[in-house]
Protein backbone atom coordinates (compact mmCIF):
# COMPACT_ATOMS: atom_id res chain seq x y z
CA UNK A 1 0.00 0.00 0.00
CA UNK A 2 1.28 3.53 -0.68
CA UNK A 3 0.85 6.04 1.88
CA UNK A 4 1.39 9.78 1.02
CA UNK A 5 1.65 11.76 4.03
CA UNK A 6 0.89 15.58 3.80
CA UNK A 7 3.16 17.37 6.42
CA UNK A 8 3.45 20.84 6.14
CA UNK A 9 4.28 22.80 9.03
CA UNK A 10 7.71 22.91 11.42
CA UNK A 11 9.84 20.36 12.14
CA UNK A 12 7.51 19.78 15.21
CA UNK A 13 4.98 18.94 12.82
CA UNK A 14 7.13 16.71 10.00
CA UNK A 15 9.37 14.56 13.05
CA UNK A 16 6.34 12.47 14.38
CA UNK A 17 4.73 11.43 10.54
CA UNK A 18 8.51 10.47 9.67
CA UNK A 19 8.70 8.18 13.09
CA UNK A 20 5.14 6.55 11.97
CA UNK A 21 6.37 6.78 8.65
CA UNK A 22 8.97 4.57 9.63
CA UNK A 23 7.52 2.16 11.65
CA UNK A 24 4.67 1.72 9.18
CA UNK A 25 7.29 0.88 6.08
CA UNK A 26 8.65 -1.83 8.49
CA UNK A 27 5.33 -3.45 8.24
CA UNK A 28 5.47 -3.29 4.59
CA UNK A 29 3.92 -0.13 3.66
CA UNK A 30 5.09 2.28 0.94
CA UNK A 31 5.83 5.60 2.69
CA UNK A 32 6.15 9.11 0.81
CA UNK A 33 5.68 12.25 3.06
CA UNK A 34 5.28 15.87 1.77
CA UNK A 35 7.83 18.50 3.74
CA UNK A 36 9.46 21.68 3.42
CA UNK A 37 12.64 21.03 1.63
CA UNK A 38 14.21 21.90 5.01
CA UNK A 39 12.95 18.63 6.54
CA UNK A 40 14.16 16.34 3.92
CA UNK A 41 16.75 14.63 5.57
CA UNK A 42 14.29 14.07 8.44
CA UNK A 43 12.19 12.20 6.39
CA UNK A 44 14.48 9.99 3.83
CA UNK A 45 16.39 9.66 7.42
CA UNK A 46 13.67 7.25 8.68
CA UNK A 47 13.30 5.48 5.52
CA UNK A 48 10.44 7.36 3.90
CA UNK A 49 10.29 9.14 0.25
CA UNK A 50 10.57 12.51 0.27
CA UNK A 51 8.09 14.71 -1.68
CA UNK A 52 8.66 18.70 -1.94
CA UNK A 53 5.75 21.43 -0.57
CA UNK A 54 7.50 24.91 -1.32
CA UNK A 55 7.83 27.20 1.28
CA UNK A 56 9.42 26.98 4.69
CA UNK A 57 6.92 27.67 7.62
CA UNK A 58 9.55 28.27 10.32
CA UNK A 59 10.42 31.88 8.63
CA UNK A 60 6.61 32.76 9.38
CA UNK A 61 6.61 32.25 13.22
CA UNK A 62 9.02 35.10 14.43
CA UNK A 63 6.25 36.63 17.15
CA UNK A 64 6.60 40.39 18.66
CA UNK A 65 9.46 40.82 21.12
CA UNK A 66 8.92 39.16 24.50
CA UNK A 67 6.55 40.63 26.49
CA UNK A 68 4.82 42.80 23.92
CA UNK A 69 1.57 41.59 21.86
CA UNK A 70 1.42 41.43 17.98
CA UNK A 71 -0.52 44.40 16.43
CA UNK A 72 -3.66 44.37 14.66
CA UNK A 73 -1.58 44.94 11.60
CA UNK A 74 0.81 42.32 12.17
CA UNK A 75 -2.00 39.42 12.74
CA UNK A 76 -3.16 41.00 9.44
CA UNK A 77 0.29 40.85 7.66
CA UNK A 78 0.55 36.95 9.61
CA UNK A 79 -2.50 35.71 8.21
CA UNK A 80 -1.72 37.04 4.58
CA UNK A 81 1.80 35.38 4.64
CA UNK A 82 -0.08 31.91 5.88
CA UNK A 83 -2.40 32.18 3.10
CA UNK A 84 0.35 32.54 0.81
CA UNK A 85 2.51 29.60 2.23
CA UNK A 86 -1.13 27.40 2.09
CA UNK A 87 -0.45 28.12 -1.11
CA UNK A 88 2.10 26.79 -2.17
CA UNK A 89 1.11 23.85 0.26
CA UNK A 90 -1.28 23.03 -2.09
CA UNK A 91 0.25 22.99 -4.95
CA UNK A 92 2.86 20.79 -3.47
CA UNK A 93 0.40 18.59 -2.58
CA UNK A 94 -1.10 17.64 -6.34
CA UNK A 95 2.27 17.79 -7.25
CA UNK A 96 3.06 14.91 -4.90
CA UNK A 97 -0.24 12.93 -5.82
CA UNK A 98 1.22 12.61 -9.06
CA UNK A 99 3.75 10.20 -7.79
CA UNK A 100 0.97 7.71 -7.26
CA UNK A 101 -0.86 6.92 -4.01
CA UNK A 102 -3.41 4.62 -2.25
CA UNK A 103 -4.05 6.62 0.60
CA UNK A 104 -3.08 10.46 1.50
CA UNK A 105 -3.09 11.14 5.30
CA UNK A 106 -3.07 14.72 5.94
CA UNK A 107 -2.19 16.70 9.04
CA UNK A 108 -4.69 19.40 10.89
CA UNK A 109 -3.34 22.42 8.27
CA UNK A 110 -3.63 20.38 4.83
CA UNK A 111 -7.53 20.00 4.26
CA UNK A 112 -6.83 20.45 0.73
CA UNK A 113 -5.17 16.94 0.68
CA UNK A 114 -8.35 15.75 0.96
CA UNK A 115 -9.90 17.56 -1.95
CA UNK A 116 -7.08 16.02 -3.82
CA UNK A 117 -7.46 12.19 -2.88
CA UNK A 118 -11.80 13.14 -3.82
CA UNK A 119 -10.00 13.88 -7.33
CA UNK A 120 -7.79 10.67 -7.57
CA UNK A 121 -10.84 8.68 -6.50
CA UNK A 122 -9.11 7.32 -3.29
CA UNK A 123 -9.48 7.77 0.86
CA UNK A 124 -8.01 10.26 2.76
CA UNK A 125 -7.78 10.33 6.79
CA UNK A 126 -6.20 12.95 8.84
CA UNK A 127 -2.97 12.66 11.21
CA UNK A 128 -3.71 14.99 13.52
CA UNK A 129 -0.92 16.11 16.38
CA UNK A 130 -3.47 17.76 18.52
CA UNK A 131 -7.28 17.68 19.09
CA UNK A 132 -8.79 19.48 16.54
CA UNK A 133 -12.36 18.27 16.15
CA UNK A 134 -14.68 20.19 17.92
CA UNK A 135 -15.51 18.58 21.41
CA UNK A 136 -16.96 19.43 24.96
CA UNK A 137 -13.62 18.69 26.10
CA UNK A 138 -11.36 20.99 24.84
CA UNK A 139 -11.37 24.58 23.48
CA UNK A 140 -10.76 25.40 19.46
CA UNK A 141 -6.98 25.09 18.97
CA UNK A 142 -7.11 27.87 16.84
CA UNK A 143 -8.46 30.24 19.54
CA UNK A 144 -4.60 30.57 21.35
CA UNK A 145 -6.12 29.84 24.28
CA UNK A 146 -6.06 27.61 27.51
CA UNK A 147 -8.67 28.19 29.29
CA UNK A 148 -12.02 25.48 29.02
CA UNK A 149 -15.22 27.19 28.30
CA UNK A 150 -17.73 24.06 29.83
CA UNK A 151 -18.57 21.93 28.02
CA UNK A 152 -21.53 23.70 26.13
CA UNK A 153 -19.20 26.82 25.45
CA UNK A 154 -15.99 24.45 24.04
CA UNK A 155 -18.46 22.70 21.56
CA UNK A 156 -20.19 25.50 20.18
CA UNK A 157 -17.11 27.69 19.69
CA UNK A 158 -15.70 24.75 18.17
CA UNK A 159 -18.00 24.23 15.65
CA UNK A 160 -18.19 27.93 14.97
CA UNK A 161 -14.36 28.16 14.30
CA UNK A 162 -14.61 25.09 12.47
CA UNK A 163 -16.85 27.40 10.24
CA UNK A 164 -15.17 30.29 9.78
CA UNK A 165 -12.70 31.80 7.03
CA UNK A 166 -9.31 30.28 7.29
CA UNK A 167 -6.19 30.69 5.69
CA UNK A 168 -6.28 27.53 4.26
CA UNK A 169 -9.75 28.02 2.39
CA UNK A 170 -8.90 30.10 -0.87
CA UNK A 171 -6.06 27.46 -1.46
CA UNK A 172 -8.94 24.12 -0.79
CA UNK A 173 -11.43 26.24 -3.21
CA UNK A 174 -8.31 26.82 -5.79
CA UNK A 175 -7.64 22.93 -5.78
CA UNK A 176 -11.39 21.83 -6.34
CA UNK A 177 -11.64 24.09 -9.26
CA UNK A 178 -8.25 23.28 -11.07
CA UNK A 179 -9.20 19.61 -10.42
CA UNK A 180 -12.32 19.70 -11.70
CA UNK A 181 -14.31 19.05 -8.65
CA UNK A 182 -17.71 20.18 -7.62
CA UNK A 183 -17.80 23.63 -5.85
CA UNK A 184 -17.89 22.98 -1.93
CA UNK A 185 -16.30 25.19 0.74
CA UNK A 186 -13.83 23.56 2.77
CA UNK A 187 -16.18 24.12 6.01
CA UNK A 188 -18.56 21.97 3.95
CA UNK A 189 -16.75 19.07 3.15
CA UNK A 190 -15.58 19.15 7.29
CA UNK A 191 -19.05 18.45 8.30
CA UNK A 192 -19.66 15.80 5.49
CA UNK A 193 -16.04 13.71 6.58
CA UNK A 194 -17.88 14.35 10.07
CA UNK A 195 -21.38 12.85 8.77
CA UNK A 196 -19.21 9.81 7.24
CA UNK A 197 -16.97 9.60 10.24
CA UNK A 198 -14.30 9.57 8.43
CA UNK A 199 -11.05 8.60 10.48
CA UNK A 200 -9.02 11.19 12.43
CA UNK A 201 -6.10 9.68 13.96
CA UNK A 202 -4.40 11.04 17.21
CA UNK A 203 -0.37 11.36 17.69
CA UNK A 204 -0.72 11.82 21.05
CA UNK A 205 -1.66 9.48 24.33
CA UNK A 206 -4.83 9.74 26.35
CA UNK A 207 -2.60 9.61 29.12
CA UNK A 208 -2.11 13.23 28.35
CA UNK A 209 -5.20 13.91 26.41
CA UNK A 210 -8.10 11.70 27.11
CA UNK A 211 -10.60 10.89 23.93
CA UNK A 212 -13.68 13.53 24.07
CA UNK A 213 -16.59 11.57 24.91
CA UNK A 214 -18.46 13.24 21.85
CA UNK A 215 -15.95 12.71 19.21
CA UNK A 216 -17.46 9.80 16.62
CA UNK A 217 -15.92 6.10 16.49
CA UNK A 218 -13.47 7.21 13.94
CA UNK A 219 -11.44 9.54 16.05
CA UNK A 220 -8.71 7.58 17.56
CA UNK A 221 -6.06 8.88 20.38
CA UNK A 222 -2.84 6.60 18.74
CA UNK A 223 -0.24 6.94 21.30
CA UNK A 224 2.89 9.43 20.95
CA UNK A 225 4.27 8.74 17.14
CA UNK A 226 7.98 9.39 18.43
CA UNK A 227 10.44 11.02 15.76
CA UNK A 228 12.78 8.49 13.81
CA UNK A 229 16.51 7.79 15.83
CA UNK A 230 19.31 8.89 13.07
CA UNK A 231 20.97 6.13 13.69
CA UNK A 232 24.20 8.29 12.10
CA UNK A 233 23.49 11.22 14.80
CA UNK A 234 26.44 11.58 17.26
CA UNK A 235 27.13 14.33 19.60
CA UNK A 236 29.59 16.74 19.87
CA UNK A 237 32.84 16.21 22.19
CA UNK A 238 32.02 19.56 23.14
CA UNK A 239 28.55 18.92 24.31
CA UNK A 240 29.61 16.00 25.93
CA UNK A 241 32.60 17.92 28.04
CA UNK A 242 29.98 20.29 29.27
CA UNK A 243 26.93 17.60 30.68
CA UNK A 244 30.12 15.94 32.28
CA UNK A 245 31.54 19.31 33.70
CA UNK A 246 28.79 19.92 36.52
CA UNK A 247 25.12 19.06 37.72
CA UNK A 248 22.24 18.42 35.38
CA UNK A 249 21.32 22.10 33.22
CA UNK A 250 18.54 24.10 32.47
CA UNK A 251 17.39 23.11 28.28
CA UNK A 252 15.83 26.61 26.83
CA UNK A 253 14.62 25.99 23.68
CA UNK A 254 11.91 27.57 21.24
CA UNK A 255 12.20 25.07 18.85
CA UNK A 256 11.04 26.85 14.94
CA UNK A 257 9.70 30.00 16.73
CA UNK A 258 13.32 31.67 17.40
CA UNK A 259 11.15 33.24 19.98
CA UNK A 260 13.96 34.88 21.84
CA UNK A 261 16.85 36.38 21.03
CA UNK A 262 19.98 35.30 22.18
CA UNK A 263 20.84 38.06 24.56
CA UNK A 264 17.72 37.71 26.53
CA UNK A 265 17.82 33.62 27.09
CA UNK A 266 21.59 34.59 28.61
CA UNK A 267 20.59 37.20 30.52
CA UNK A 268 17.33 34.98 32.05
CA UNK A 269 19.86 31.79 32.35
CA UNK A 270 22.59 34.26 34.07
CA UNK A 271 19.91 34.91 36.70
CA UNK A 272 19.56 31.42 37.50
CA UNK A 273 23.00 30.86 38.19
CA UNK A 274 22.45 27.28 37.17
CA UNK A 275 24.51 25.34 34.03
CA UNK A 276 22.16 26.06 30.71
CA UNK A 277 22.38 24.29 27.38
CA UNK A 278 20.39 26.76 24.80
CA UNK A 279 19.74 25.11 21.68
CA UNK A 280 19.69 27.08 18.31
CA UNK A 281 22.10 29.27 19.76
CA UNK A 282 25.39 27.85 18.62
CA UNK A 283 27.42 30.88 18.99
CA UNK A 284 26.58 30.91 22.57
CA UNK A 285 29.93 29.65 24.76
CA UNK A 286 30.58 31.41 28.09
CA UNK A 287 30.98 29.70 31.28
CA UNK A 288 28.13 27.69 32.51
CA UNK A 289 25.33 28.57 29.41
CA UNK A 290 26.16 26.18 26.26
CA UNK A 291 24.76 26.98 22.61
CA UNK A 292 24.27 24.03 20.55
CA UNK A 293 22.38 23.04 16.74
CA UNK A 294 20.23 20.43 16.03
CA UNK A 295 20.31 17.67 19.09
CA UNK A 296 17.81 15.32 19.02
CA UNK A 297 15.32 15.67 22.23
CA UNK A 298 15.08 12.29 23.52
CA UNK A 299 18.64 11.76 23.87
CA UNK A 300 19.16 15.13 25.18
CA UNK A 301 16.25 15.95 27.60
CA UNK A 302 17.24 12.77 29.73
CA UNK A 303 19.74 14.89 31.04
CA UNK A 304 18.12 18.14 31.92
CA UNK A 305 17.17 19.33 35.27
CA UNK A 306 14.16 20.90 33.54
CA UNK A 307 13.26 21.88 30.04
CA UNK A 308 12.12 26.00 29.08
CA UNK A 309 10.22 25.63 25.65
CA UNK A 310 7.54 26.67 23.65
CA UNK A 311 5.11 24.65 24.40
CA UNK A 312 4.81 22.79 21.04
CA UNK A 313 2.90 19.31 20.59
CA UNK A 314 6.27 17.43 19.64
CA UNK A 315 8.68 19.68 21.89
CA UNK A 316 6.05 18.63 24.99
CA UNK A 317 5.76 15.17 24.28
CA UNK A 318 9.84 14.97 24.00
CA UNK A 319 10.01 16.30 27.76
CA UNK A 320 7.22 14.32 29.07
CA UNK A 321 8.87 11.10 27.54
CA UNK A 322 12.05 12.26 29.54
CA UNK A 323 10.77 12.76 32.76
CA UNK A 324 11.91 16.05 33.34
CA UNK A 325 9.77 18.99 34.64
CA UNK A 326 8.97 21.87 32.11
CA UNK A 327 8.66 25.63 32.00
CA UNK A 328 6.32 26.28 28.92
CA UNK A 329 6.28 29.81 27.18
CA UNK A 330 3.12 29.38 24.85
CA UNK A 331 3.41 31.57 22.11
CA UNK A 332 0.50 30.77 19.94
CA UNK A 333 -2.24 28.38 18.36
CA UNK A 334 -2.27 24.83 20.08
CA UNK A 335 0.73 25.82 22.85
CA UNK A 336 -1.16 27.70 25.14
CA UNK A 337 -3.42 24.27 25.52
CA UNK A 338 -0.14 21.86 25.77
CA UNK A 339 1.34 24.05 28.46
CA UNK A 340 -1.90 23.97 30.89
CA UNK A 341 -2.42 20.48 30.07
CA UNK A 342 1.44 19.68 31.63
CA UNK A 343 0.99 22.11 34.22
CA UNK A 344 -2.33 20.78 35.41
CA UNK A 345 -1.07 17.17 35.26
CA UNK A 346 1.63 18.66 37.42
CA UNK A 347 4.77 18.03 35.34
CA UNK A 348 5.18 21.44 34.20
CA UNK A 349 5.36 25.17 36.09
CA UNK A 350 2.16 27.75 35.63
CA UNK A 351 2.66 28.58 31.81
CA UNK A 352 4.39 32.42 31.58
CA UNK A 353 2.25 34.04 28.54
CA UNK A 354 4.68 35.42 25.64
CA UNK A 355 3.57 38.93 25.85
CA UNK A 356 4.13 38.43 29.15
CA UNK A 357 7.86 36.91 29.90
CA UNK A 358 10.29 39.21 31.33
CA UNK A 359 14.11 37.86 31.87
CA UNK A 360 13.33 38.01 35.48
CA UNK A 361 9.97 36.14 35.23
CA UNK A 362 11.27 33.45 33.44
CA UNK A 363 14.39 32.65 35.32
CA UNK A 364 11.76 32.73 38.85
CA UNK A 365 10.22 30.48 36.91
CA UNK A 366 12.89 28.62 36.14
CA UNK A 367 14.15 28.02 39.78
CA UNK A 368 11.14 27.47 41.25
CA UNK A 369 10.79 24.50 39.39
CA UNK A 370 14.46 23.35 40.21
CA UNK A 371 13.42 23.59 43.96
CA UNK A 372 9.99 21.35 43.43
CA UNK A 373 10.41 17.74 44.22
CA UNK A 374 6.58 16.83 43.29
CA UNK A 375 6.90 18.58 39.53
CA UNK A 376 10.24 16.48 39.31
CA UNK A 377 8.14 13.18 40.81
CA UNK A 378 4.94 14.02 38.44
CA UNK A 379 7.13 14.32 35.32
CA UNK A 380 8.85 10.60 36.24
CA UNK A 381 5.29 9.53 36.65
CA UNK A 382 3.83 10.74 33.66
CA UNK A 383 6.67 9.09 31.48
CA UNK A 384 6.78 6.06 33.18
CA UNK A 385 2.81 5.62 31.71
CA UNK A 386 4.09 6.54 28.34
CA UNK A 387 6.83 4.03 28.60
CA UNK A 388 4.21 1.20 29.72
CA UNK A 389 2.20 2.26 26.03
CA UNK A 390 1.67 0.07 23.78
CA UNK A 391 3.39 0.44 19.65
CA UNK A 392 1.33 3.83 18.35
CA UNK A 393 1.44 2.34 14.81
CA UNK A 394 -0.83 -0.55 15.58
CA UNK A 395 -3.86 1.82 15.57
CA UNK A 396 -3.17 3.39 12.14
CA UNK A 397 -2.51 -0.18 10.40
CA UNK A 398 -5.54 -1.47 11.74
CA UNK A 399 -7.56 1.70 9.91
CA UNK A 400 -5.41 1.42 6.61
CA UNK A 401 -5.87 -2.17 6.34
CA UNK A 402 -9.63 -1.85 6.98
CA UNK A 403 -9.79 0.78 4.34
CA UNK A 404 -7.59 -1.41 1.85
CA UNK A 405 -10.19 -4.33 2.33
CA UNK A 406 -13.26 -1.58 1.65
Amino acid sequence: MRLLMIAPGTRGDVAPMAGLGQNLAAHGFDVAIAANPAYQDVVVSAGCRFRELPGDMSALVNPAAPGAKASPKDLRRYLRELQDYFELAASGTMAAAEHGADIIMANAVAPYAYDVAEAMGIPAIGGHLQPNEPSAAYSPMALGASRSFGPLGNKVLGQLFAASKAPYDPPAKRVRESLGLPARSRASSERLRRQHRNPILHGFSSAIVPRSADWHEGIVNCGYWWPAADPGWTPSQRLLDFLDDGQPPVFIGFGSTQALEPEFIVDAARRTGRRTIVQGEAEIDEPGILGIGAVPHDWLFPQMAAVVHHAGAGTTAAGLRAGVPAVPVPVFTDQPFWAQRIHRLGAAAEPIAYKHLTAQRLASSITGVLANADLADGARRIARQLAAESDSSIPVIRILEQLRAS
